[in-house]
């Protein structure tokens, strides 16, 4: 009565098909047994081929001795034979139900008035969509014969062959279908509350108390740093009175014959002299060595550009269309500010001509952005931040690596007193949404970003703007310092009052279009523009009479034909230039060369003299100004290290952001694993696939935080130097912390509201690639889009790529590159490989159906994993390339 190979491949084949009806030799519309009846079986005589049982033999005839099916078998309808039930199903002798006609509990009807009796698990051979053949929930069956209740303490899943023990005892009652485990989410969230309520009032303790130890130890080592400053000094000094000594000794010393003084200036004594001469030749090693130690600190003082310069680079009015700028850069522009950005290279999208010189070269200012140090007109600081941490960071990363750390302590404290900063060096600076520092304390910390790092030239885009006359001075005071200690200072202001005005060396003035109109001594602007006729009224200021002057707001006479508009082209006949061809007919009309060439004379001798300085300044230290060129600033890893400090304190300071996203988390978690239960038939694809949906937009909308809000600080800090791959792993690395965590935020109510047949360890696992994965891919959409539109394909992406991923109507090829797909296909089979026994058929079945390989487990994390790192790798491309 068993069935046969060829049998059991004709049942196999038809599983999941809507009819029952099975066709074989045996049971046909031209013959039907009495074992062809669901629950019957009947013997056959061909003994071969039982002995012989391949696929090759054909269904043997059965027709004899047909009885019911034996307990612990299942007979299928027309086949005529019996297979062995599988582990956790009940298959007992059916019990025919007079009053139904039915055979319990396989619910099939005996033909009335027949002979037949009642097999067993009749109905087995339509098992992916009939239930009759499992043992029961709240059962558990030994044996495919025997069905037992489930003890209280344990629970007894849908075709289980044994008891699982409960953890918790008062968790399952008696005949429990599966284990309680709500309480255990209930606790783990209140653990998960009170850890994130210790980090978020602890975190701003543990800041600052650190803050203090790193306060007191810099402030250790900016006194060592002094004393060894000061100590330097003096040795200088006494070294300096030794040489003077020596060599008045020497001066005085008869028998100067005896020496002779060589090309490069060393004396050296004649031989054969005897003791005095051997005297002499020691004094002057050591005097050769005091010089060469002279010339080394001369050396390093002319590393710096050209000292005590100050340069006021005036207003820039509206441009002209079609006027080029003479003489040094030909450029349309329309504002100061977009005038800076074209001289230091910073510019898109403009046609420029014209050279830019440095040290008489011709060369890109980029090539320079180490040594230069540009202060935008926006405040552009981490409000998140200190005001001692923003200006310690920016020196650690773009002063030179050889510098020590008391040196350059010694520079921040140094900074932090002259801006007047002493009293905030503590306080935070404040974003929009939390108050921090004032207006005007922020603008002087925008300023010490760049002068904590030790420019050779700094410039700065309006840097009193919005500032009181007393902060404007203070500001103006440290720049001047600064310009004192050999930096050179270029400055646009706006409306600068005359005090201001008195503190600078030079005055660049623009007229429209960017043309020059003076660019010399503030000391003799007044003469020059006496000479063209224009003179300042009293209690007038004179950068404010010039602009009007240029503007058209203010009249006056001027000398000749001259009018205010010509302006820039009597400058270019002071100088001697040549006169470009539109400014031609202006030259025509005004017809006063020879009176131009006149006027201000002085001014034109002084420039000539400090150009015929500057150049041979130039010649003199062009080789020291290379080693200038070459400041080796800290490395990647180095920077890394620096970058990693100062978003973990950004991280500790946004833990009340940090805690929303986990209490949304968690709700997401309550809600979907309240809702959706695990369907055993379809494995808990749809659950699954609201999982997929819900973590990927709460994690791509957190990870835009990461780059979208420190989008101008970064541009800022890359345009300085620093380096672009250091901030990206720095805020990677930070980020891990989140892509740890979440996925156990999530299951902490998701997985106990749930309770889904899979471990625990591997739905950790399939989220824990899922958020590194969409993590990556949130990168990119920061780094390519504003906040807005980042924002709105974060939220529709996830749902897009579920909707394809998991639809069979999409082509395979296509589902290949949707990452959903993987991760549902890792769902599934972590909870397939919890299914055994009796569901071995119903696994096979789902998975076959949705065309997914047990064996695949590793190998889709895996790709989820190489997605994440394949979007990483796309950000950072796009963050050092796009802009």
């Amino acid at each position: 009565m068993m069935c046969r190979k060829a049998e059991i491949e004709l049942y196999l084949s038809s599983l999941g098909s809507k009819s029952s009806v099975r066709i074989s030799r045996n049971c046909n519309q031209f013959s039907w047994a009495p074992g062809c009846q669901s629950g019957w079986a009947c013997s056959t005589q061909d003994t071969n081929s039982f002995a012989n049982n391949s696929f090759e033999n054909p269904v043997p005839s059965r027709a004899e001795n047909c009885r019911p099916c034996c307990p612990g078998f299942f007979c299928p309808r027309g086949l005529t034979c019996m297979m062995p039930c599988p582990l956790g199903a009940y298959c007992p002798l059916g019990t025919l139900n007079k009053t139904t006609n039915l055979c319990d509990p396989y619910s099939y009807q005996i033909t009335p008035g027949s002979n037949q009796t009642c097999g067993s698990a009749d109905t087995w051979a339509d098992v992916i969509t009939t239930n009759d053949v499992f043992c029961t929930p709240g059962h558990h069956c030994p044996t495919t014969t025997q069905k037992l209740n489930c003890s209280k303490g344990s629970y007894c899943r849908k075709g289980a062959t044994g008891e699982n023990k409960c953890r918790w005892k008062g968790g399952c009652k008696e005949n429990s279908e599966k284990e309680e485990i709500a309480l255990f989410g209930g606790i783990l969230i209140v653990v998960l509350i009170v850890i994130l309520l210790l980090v978020y009032n602890c975190s701003d303790q543990f800041i600052a108390v650190r803050a203090k130890i790193l306060s007191k130890s810099r402030k250790k080592a900016a006194k060592i740093a002094q004393e060894s400053a000061t100590a330097r000094k003096r040795w200088k000094l006494a070294k300096e009175l030794v040489l003077r000594h020596e060599m008045e000794m020497y001066e005085s010393s008869d028998a100067p014959e005896e020496l002779a003084t060589s090309s490069d200036g060393i004396l050296h004594a004649d031989k054969g002299n005897g003791k005095r001469s051997k005297n002499r030749r020691k004094l002057n090693v050591r005097t050769e060595r005091f010089r060469r130690a002279y010339s080394q600190i001369d050396k390093e003082r002319a590393l710096q550009l050209d000292k005590d310069k100050l340069t006021l680079a005036g207003i820039v009015s509206r441009a002209a269309e079609n006027r080029p700028q003479r003489p040094m850069l030909e450029v349309a522009f329309k504002g100061k500010t977009t005038f800076l950005n074209a001289v230091l290279g910073k510019t898109s999208g403009y046609k420029k001509d014209g050279l830019v010189l440095v040290n008489g070269k011709s060369g890109s200012m980029q090539s320079y952005k180490k040594i230069i140090g540009f202060v935008p007109q926006d405040d552009i600081v981490h409000g998140n931040l200190t005001v001692e941490e923003n200006l310690w960071f920016s020196g650690r990363c773009r002063l030179s690596k050889s510098m020590s750390k008391a040196d350059k302590v010694l520079i921040l404290e140094r900074v932090i007193g002259s801006l007047g900063l002493q009293e905030i060096r503590n306080s935070l600076v404040g974003t929009v949404e939390k108050r921090g520092i004032s207006g005007g304390q922020r603008k002087r910390v925008n300023v010490g970003i760049e002068m904590v790092m030790e420019p050779s030239l700094l410039i700065l885009d309006e840097p009193t703007t919005g500032l009181d006359s007393a902060s404007s001075q203070q500001l103006l005071r440290a720049l001047r310092h600064e310009a004192s200690q050999g930096v050179n200072v270029c400055a646009v202001i706006h409306q600068p009052s005359y005090t201001l005005f008195s503190m600078f060396d030079d005055f660049v003035l623009l007229a429209r279009g960017g043309l020059i109109a003076y660019h010399g001594p503030v000391s003799e602007v007044e003469n020059y523009f006496s000479g063209l006729g224009i003179k300042v009224p009293d209690r007038e200021n004179p950068p404010d009479y010039y602009i009007d002057i240029l503007e058209g707001i203010a009249k006056t006479k001027m000398s000749g034909h001259a009018t205010p508009k010509h302006l820039p082209l009597l400058w270019i006949l002071h100088n001697g230039y040549d006169v470009p061809e539109d400014m031609r007919k202006d030259l025509e009309e005004i017809n006063m060369m020879h009176e131009l060439y006149t006027v201000g004379s002085i001014t034109r001798e002084l420039s000539s003299v400090e150009q015929t300085e500057s150049k041979h300044s130039v010649h003199q230290n062009v080789s020291q100004r290379n080693d200038l060129l070459n400041r080796k600033t800290p490395g990647v890893l180095a920077q890394y290290r620096y970058y990693l400090g100062r978003v973990a304190k950004q991280r500790l300071r946004e833990a009340t952001q940090q805690a929303v996203d986990y209490l949304i988390l968690c709700i997401a978690g309550i809600c979907i694993g309240t809702i959706t239960k695990v369907n055993d038939d379809t494995l808990g694809a749809a659950s699954y696939g609201y999982t997929i949906i819900a973590v990927s937009l709460l994690c791509q909308l957190a990870a835009l935080r990461s780059f979208s809000p420190e989008r101008l600080q970064y541009w800022r800090e890359r345009e300085s130097g620093m380096s672009s791959v250091a901030y990206f792993l720095a805020r990677d690395t930070i980020d891990h912390f989140n892509t740890v965590v979440k996925p156990i935020v999530f299951l902490s109510t998701f997985y106990f509201f749930n309770n889904p047949r899979s471990t625990l360890g591997d739905n950790y696992l399939v989220l824990l690639a899922l958020v590194y994965c969409v993590t990556g891919i949130g990168y990119t959409l920061a780094i390519w889009f504003e906040l807005g539109l980042a924002q709105l394909c974060s939220a529709l992406l996830p749902v897009v790529l579920v909707l394809v991923g998991t639809d069979p109507k999409f082509p395979q090829f296509i589902k290949q590159f949707c990452y959903p797909k993987w991760t549902l296909e890792a769902f599934i089979i972590a909870g397939a490989k919890e299914y055994s026994g009796v569901w071995l058929i119903t696994r096979c079945g789902a998975l076959l159906k949705g065309g997914y390989n047990i064996n695949y487990f590793a190998i889709c994390i895996g790709i989820m994993m190489l997605n994440g790192v394949l979007f990483r790798f796309v950000a950072l491309l796009s963050l050092l390339k796009l802009r």
